[in-house]
């Protein structure tokens, strides 16, 4: 789509999230040039010769300068076309005078320009040392340093990312502003993967206004994973705040689309967790890079401005303006589908369309035509029968009291309608190969890993399940001992989810007492079952588990369809 064709300029909303390669940073390494200044050792290659050059890092100039930049020095074939060139601003003398004109053969051409603070990031040295007048070797003071001596390469929300992105990333007819030149964006800090330890500033989103002197603290206020001694991954109660602060600023009615940044082996699950919980008509794109901002060739600018791109086309639009096509994850210049991407291997290229049946919807190309090919037969978003608006305020789950299984209720949606931390069921993935069978013969006994999952999902006192990853098509474990614990569950009040390993092109088993997980991988299921046991509740219990009677079964046959419904559509 053309610049022409835009009707007006969008609004986006960028939602930080957790664990994000792509507002990360490499650590910031003191230059040579620092180091030469302060009579600290230079860094070396690996042979022992000194290193050639510096990283240059975006940093922000203090005041304004002016220097001068040598004619021709952009390209190496920039001399060959010299005819075509205008004359250049002077020259710089042996002496490193400027001067209007050439006076001695020596004099080199040059440009004259003024640098300003205002102009935004410029690359340069990194020249900071640390407070002890180290050098900065790595991100930490030192390797496998605590918390209180580790800086962060996370950035605290998108907006110094985007910021890179406009002031360096050249687009492919030589220019920059890839984002701003597209739309306005404001950023919001919805579970950030880096955090200020000393208090929100003014000017950052959080949930809690605009600024906040509390100290934010890792693996509570923001979530990365470097340094790697200090990984602190998002808990599943998370997604309750995530799904609550992304439903209000899709509610506010002040944006045209909104982009999900996280990381790699995730945004898969929260993509897909949009399209079932997020009552929304606005377009919802997830992105993710495989290598940190600045790093050599990284992916997740381009990422980025895709989705700007993608939103700004509304070519995801129907007739009457509606998104009809879901959430999704928009990688290497490919749309996939939430239900069906998925991550496979760390490096740009590593995301795939998953179950044979499709989940690439469509591209762009390189110089920004935005094509669907393709749309979601699957319900989504405000057509999701199981997003937060459709949910009850309270469900019935499933708890051992005193030895025997009883129901009980449990909160899904507060007062305000918004989800509550213990609404999220907890439920668990058992995968199992060929030849797990301990003996010819098996009981539970040899099963006690499954059978104390089933205890620890009826001792909780919220909504849970199982997701099984067996054969395929059926889905079904190899191990009959884990099967008929797998009906243990069921009649215990445990709704259980049966894909086929790895990335199934089948349908799994279509018994009427376990759902299907359809084409589903395994972690796509789980998210389908944690969304469609707050809409239906546990299944219910038989008085004996390990002997239900008849009746019991036709209840629990009944429920399963309900559950079944779901999986079918979604």
């Amino acid at each position: 789509m053309t610049d022409q064709a835009i009707p007006r300029r969008p609004r986006i909303a960028h939602l930080a999230g957790p664990t994000a390669t792509i507002q990360n940073t490499p650590p910031l390494v003191t230059s040579n040039k620092a180091r030469a200044r302060y009579g600290l050792p230079l860094r070396h290659n690996p042979d022992g010769t000194p290193t050639k050059f510096d990283a240059l890092r975006a940093q922000r100039l203090a005041a304004p300068i002016k220097i001068y930049v040598e004619q021709f020095s952009a390209h190496p074939l920039e001399a060959d076309a010299a005819e075509l060139y205008g004359p250049p601003d002077g020259y710089l003398g042996a002496d490193g005078s400027f001067q209007k004109e050439k006076i001695a053969d020596s004099d080199r051409p040059v440009y004259e320009i003024e640098l300003s603070p205002d102009d935004g990031l410029y690359p340069l040295p990194y020249m900071a040392r640390q407070a002890d007048g180290s050098a900065w070797e790595e991100e930490a003071a030192f390797t496998g340093a605590p918390d209180e001596k580790a800086r962060q390469g996370f950035f605290p929300d998108g907006s110094r990312s985007f910021e890179e992105i406009d002031r360096m990333s050249i687009h492919a007819d030589g220019t920059v502003n890839a984002i701003s030149r597209q739309a306005d964006v404001d950023f919001f800090r919805v579970m950030p993967p880096g955090g200020f330890k000393k208090g929100v500033p003014q000017g950052k989103r959080t949930d809690k206004g605009e600024g906040d002197i509390s100290p934010e603290r890792r693996a509570h206020d923001f979530f990365a994973y470097k340094p790697y001694n200090l990984l602190s991954p998002p808990p599943r109660p998370t997604l309750a705040k995530i799904t609550n602060d992304t439903q209000a600023i899709a509610d506010s009615g002040d944006y045209d689309g909104l982009i999900w940044t996280q990381g790699s082996p995730q945004v898969e699950e929260t993509a897909y967790w949009f399209n079932l919980l997020i009552d929304t008509t606005l377009p919802i794109c997830g992105n993710a890079a495989q290598r940190p901002q600045g790093q050599i060739s990284n992916d997740g600018p381009a990422n980025i401005v895709d989705s700007v791109t993608f939103i700004r086309s509304r070519a995801w639009a129907d007739a009457e303006g509606r998104n009809r096509c879901g959430t999704i994850v928009i990688q290497e210049q490919q749309f996939f589908a939430a239900r069906e991407v998925a991550k496979v291997d760390a490096r740009p290229g590593g995301f795939v369309a998953t179950g044979g049946h499709g989940g690439i919807l469509g591209q762009i190309s390189h110089i920004g035509n935005v094509v669907l090919t393709y749309l979601p037969a699957y319900k989504h978003t405000y057509l999701s029968d199981v997003n937060i608006n459709k949910l009850p305020t309270t469900a019935r789950a499933v708890k051992r009291v005193g030895g025997k299984i009883t129901n009980i209720k449990v909160t899904i949606k507060d007062g305000a309608g918004k989800l509550v931390e213990n609404a999220i069921p907890s439920v668990s993935i058992v995968k199992e190969g060929g030849y797990s069978e301990e003996d010819y013969i098996s009981d539970f006994e040899d099963a006690p890993a499954m059978v104390a999952i089933i205890e620890h999902k009826l001792g909780l006192g919220r909504l849970g399940g199982l997701v099984v990853e067996g054969l395929v098509p059926y889905g079904r474990l190899p191990s009959g001992v884990h099967e008929r614990l797998v009906m243990r569950a069921i009649f215990s009040g445990i709704p259980v989810v049966r894909v086929g390993r790895n990335a199934p092109e089948g349908f799994a088993d279509p018994s009427p007492m376990v759902i299907a997980g359809a084409n589903l991988t395994a972690i796509k299921a789980r998210l389908a079952l944690m969304a469609a046991l707050m809409k239906l509740g546990a299944l219910p219990i038989a008085a004996d588990p390990d002997n239900p009677t008849d009746a019991e079964k036709q209840a629990t046959v009944k429920a399963i369809t309900a559950f079944q419904s779901i999986f079918n559509s979604h």
